[in-house]
């Protein structure tokens, strides 16, 4: 039961919400002793845990003393943040994945979103897994916290409307890419563009030969890197088509070595039993555990599945084919209501405003789709060249020292949590 200095409070309407008040009174003659900075976090996947992790160190430097907790992985962990729960929790895909896993889900968010208005963070940041985060935030946002979205959902792919549900949610959208703040900005709703940590971290330029020395790929053979995805359900769809590319290509290219990243144990079981069943010759298939983007720089050309491993890709300035497959039931419910509004879906396609890489989705994603469009990149040297220019532009635009700029936001929101109060004294409680 909550209580305030004075042992009461007023009883409103029914459904009436407790605040995140401070528990003193502003003419009190006492001092309240501030007590360290808390920040709740979320991830819910791999390249979220890597977002939270550089924010943990950027907002580190701002805030020595900061605690932060919540759910995350272990580039999380390591920053130095206490999870209840770990990431690989949130870590599903599409309807019919989430439908299976909803019970589940649910029990897991109605006891993380009280622990969390239990622990008295002075901000809340939800990173990535809309689903799940933006639920999250709204319902502490009503309750009075301060709270942050970490990586726009894509309002520019699906119905901008949604904008002004992630407003109700959050007080403050952190977003990687230049073309999403206008969209908010037209629903009055604060959001700032940070640039993307991965353009940072990955240099202008890519050393192919020092990368294929380091994995035992002979220099001067033609180099097809093949990512059929880092989940199970996105393996177990595109795995058939692109290994049986993947064939086609070295019946006509005899020399052609096949460079593959499994982003796990559970994967690399799957993959390795698809290119038996493609029955791809093993003296040129490198398997590789994780090193993604190793593979993508030590190939000529990347066939992978549509997502943030083809922003990598470009950023490590390699031509590339997009595929990809959801669910059928998915696909059909997304192509029926026309909740998609967009024509290109890979992410150098939007961010260029123009095709720089063949896509291929759900039933265009075929073996013979998929080969002849690696063949066009691997017969015209010139089309890869004159993708360079896009690629560097591109990536200059991102580089903007992302985990730095989003600390800053997260920063002049503490600040604001301050002039109210917040952080100082014991937000009230309330049950789920």
């Amino acid at each position: 039961m909550s209580s305030s200095i004075n042992g009461n409070r007023e009883q409103g309407t029914a459904d009436a919400l407790p605040t995140a008040q401070p528990s003193f009174l502003s003419d009190s003659p006492l001092p309240v002793p501030r007590r360290k900075v808390r920040i709740a976090l979320v991830a819910g996947e791999a390249s979220g845990d890597g977002l939270g992790a550089g924010l943990i160190r950027a907002l580190r430097e701002r805030y020595p003393d900061a605690e932060f907790a919540g759910i995350g992985g272990d580039a999380m962990r390591n920053a130095g943040c206490e999870t209840w729960f770990d990431a690989s929790e949130l870590a599903l895909m599409g309807l019919t994945e989430i439908l299976r896993h909803l019970p589940r889900l649910l029990k897991l968010r109605r006891e993380f979103r009280q622990r969390v208005l239990e622990w008295q963070p002075d901000v809340f940041i939800g990173i990535d897994a809309p689903d799940f985060n933006l639920c999250v935030e709204k319902w502490l946002k009503q309750r009075g916290l301060r709270t942050v979205h970490y990586v726009s959902p894509s309002v520019w792919a699906w119905r901008e409307k949604r904008a002004e549900k992630i407003g109700a949610s959050a007080d403050m959208v952190l977003c990687l890419f230049p073309m999403e703040p206008p969209i908010y900005a037209r629903h009055g709703i604060d959001a700032r563009f940070v640039g993307h940590p991965m353009a940072d971290e990955i240099p202008l330029e890519s050393d192919r030969q020092q990368t294929r020395a380091a994995l035992d790929i002979p220099a001067q053979a033609p180099v097809l890197a093949v990512l059929p995805g880092s989940r199970l359900g996105e393996v177990s769809r595109l795995g058939p088509p692109f290994f049986a590319a993947a064939w086609q290509l070295c019946e006509d290219k005899h020399d052609l070595h096949i460079v593959v990243p499994a982003a796990n144990a559970k994967c690399k079981a799957m993959i390795v039993e698809q290119m038996r069943t493609a029955a791809l010759p093993s003296a040129r298939v490198h398997l590789l555990d994780g090193r993604a983007r190793d593979a993508m720089i030590a190939a000529d050309v990347v066939m992978l599945a549509s997502g943030t491993a083809t922003l990598e890709t470009m950023l490590v300035k390699r031509p590339m084919v997009v595929g990809y497959r959801v669910a059928e039931l998915t696909y059909r419910i997304v192509s029926t209501l026309g909740l998609i509004k967009v024509n290109r879906y890979a992410l150098p396609n939007v961010l260029a405003g123009k095709d720089l890489a063949p896509e291929l989705m759900q039933h265009d994603c075929t073996p013979e789709n998929l080969t002849a469009a690696v063949q066009q990149w691997f017969e015209h040297p010139e089309r890869v060249s004159a993708l360079q220019d896009d690629y560097v532009r591109l990536h200059q635009q991102l580089r903007q020292d992302a985990s730095a700029r989003a600390a800053d936001a997260v920063a002049e929101l503490l600040g604001k949590s301050g002039e109210r109060g917040l952080g100082n004294g014991e937000l009230k409680r309330t049950g789920a």
